[in-house]
């Protein structure tokens, strides 16, 4: 059982850090186009 929940944790962890690299790359590529539409 503790095994269990020790793995459901690191996944956990590891999507957590997986959403948290996506939010910044569509923030960065949102930026990107906005910057090169108001060029």
């Amino acid at each position: 059982m503790a095994a269990k929940l020790t793995a459901l944790e690191r996944e956990n962890r590891e999507l957590r850090q997986a959403n948290e690299i996506l939010r910044k790359a569509s923030a960065y590529f949102a930026m990107a186009e906005l910057d090169r539409r108001l060029k």
